[in-house]
């Protein structure tokens, strides 16, 4: 057996695949998707509200039932209101600075090479 065989394999899908695409204009379309801009102000403000709706909902579902299971009406449910709340606006702050929800995951405002630190 020989590599060049799998390879070439792949090869000649890959321009079927591409015909097809060019043949159905969807190689077109995805051109002139790259070219929008990825947000406009009606969808941002779309998940601005969604993103606070959502979270105050959930910290008020799991503070209703902390409360049916513990009896605690409704300390709890106003406790988890709270925190839905700012977990809401954290992640509208997240978004509206371009941050990324991975650890760690920081925008450099100076990026800098490591032999520069020296």
């Amino acid at each position: 057996m020989t590599d060049e065989r799998p390879h070439s394999d792949l090869d000649g899908l890959q321009k079927r695949i591409d015909g097809a695409l060019d043949k159905g204009g969807f190689s077109q379309a995805q051109k002139n998707r790259d070219k929008e801009p990825p947000n406009s102000a009606l969808s941002l403000a779309f998940r601005v509200g969604i993103e606070l709706v959502s979270a105050v909902a959930v910290g008020l579902g799991i503070g209703w039932l902390l409360d049916k299971w513990l009896d605690t009406k409704p300390w709890l449910m106003l406790v988890f209101i709270i925190l839905g709340g700012c977990a809401g606006i954290l992640n509208v702050y997240r978004m509206a600075r371009g941050y990324g929800y991975a650890a760690g995951d920081q925008q450099d405002e100076n990026p800098t090479d490591d032999a520069d630190r020296r």
